[in-house]
């Protein structure tokens, strides 16, 4: 599926539907973890939601266009590794749909949990996300549900509201690196930035364990990868999305990757630095910003904290230093 970019009119009315479940979420300069990188940094905190991620303002938009064109829907399914899922289930739920949600075996337990407290039907399925978004398909198919798919264009039009949010507050950002798990969070940077004419670099980041993005970036076409990641599960792609694609090699910089490692790193920096609890997905931005430091000096560089849903036992060891 190709689609246009969302207009600042459109980024604008889809903020009317996100603020009616949610308040805009805060950015801050924290002194130490602006020490820790040596400039201006400037965190984004989408771990301040209702879902604990960004995605749920997706969600909401989504759910609210899909009523208005099918008012006869019987329910909606959706695959995730979770952050997506809890969007879904959020956004059904304030609109009194049903939402059945695919996740892999050996998902997220905390994620899993939270879906189910919102209601979900939850089925595991598979051993990474496409086994469980071919299976939900499948479902979809057999029980007469919406299929919600990981991207489209009203999921990022609500998406773009927290990149709006970011660079109306700080539009002399020289650049903010943006975590690619599907494609709608960084087609959503793309779209506030275009449309609010700024000249702020966009840096993609991906797992070095989930290389299929900047593979397919490299090579100019689309190129799968095998996962391997187990800690920025929501970076674990192995099929790039079409669509995201065509808008990343037209407006993205470059796309650099982190290895688990560097993100337990960038995880535990900011634990120490603002007390924010960041999912490996999550610290991901950071991470490549950690990497990229010394090119940095003397910018100001946005960085999402993009989730915060992180299993307390993982959390436990990437503080100390078990990851």
């Amino acid at each position: 599926m190709n689609f246009s970019l969302p207009s600042l009119s459109e980024i604008t009315t889809a903020a009317d539907i996100v603020y009616a479940a949610l308040p805009p979420t805060p950015q801050y300069v924290w002194p130490l973890l602006c020490e820790a990188i040596g400039t201006e940094v400037w965190l984004k905190h989408e771990n301040h939601t209702p879902t604990g991620a960004f995605k749920v303002r997706g969600g909401l938009v989504y759910m609210q266009e899909l009523l208005q064109r099918t008012p006869d829907v019987r329910g909606v399914i959706a695959a995730t590794r979770g952050n997506h899922g809890q969007s879904i289930a959020y956004a059904a739920r304030r609109v009194g749909l049903a939402a059945t949600i695919v996740v892999p075996r050996g998902n997220s337990k905390e994620k899993n949990a939270a879906m189910r407290a919102l209601g979900a039907q939850l089925i595991e399925y598979g051993d990474e996300f496409q086994e469980s978004r071919e299976y939900a398909l499948v479902l979809a198919e057999e029980r007469g549900l919406h299929m919600v798919p990981s991207l489209h264009r009203d999921l990022v039009r609500g998406v773009a509201t927290s990149w709006l949010e970011l660079l109306k507050a700080q539009p002399a950002l020289d650049v903010v690196y943006v975590p690619v798990g599907q494609g709608s969070g960084i087609c959503a940077a793309i779209a506030a930035r275009n449309a609010l004419g700024l000249a702020t670099r966009i840096v993609g980041v991906v797992s070095s364990h989930a290389l299929a993005y900047q593979l397919s970036f490299e090579q100019r076409r689309l190129v799968t990868s095998p996962v391997t990641t187990v800690l920025a599960d929501g970076l674990a792609c192995r099929v790039p999305d079409q669509a995201s694609l065509a808008v990343i090699f037209d407006y993205v910089d470059t796309i650099v990757a982190v290895s688990d490692a560097e993100v337990a790193e960038a995880m535990k920096l900011l634990f120490v630095t603002t007390h924010n609890v960041a999912e490996g997905a999550g610290a991901a931005a950071l991470a490549a910003v950690m990497r990229d430091k010394h090119s940095l000096r003397g910018l100001k560089v946005g960085v999402p904290l993009c989730g915060g849903n992180v299993d307390h036992e993982v959390f436990a060891e990437v503080l100390s230093d078990a990851i």
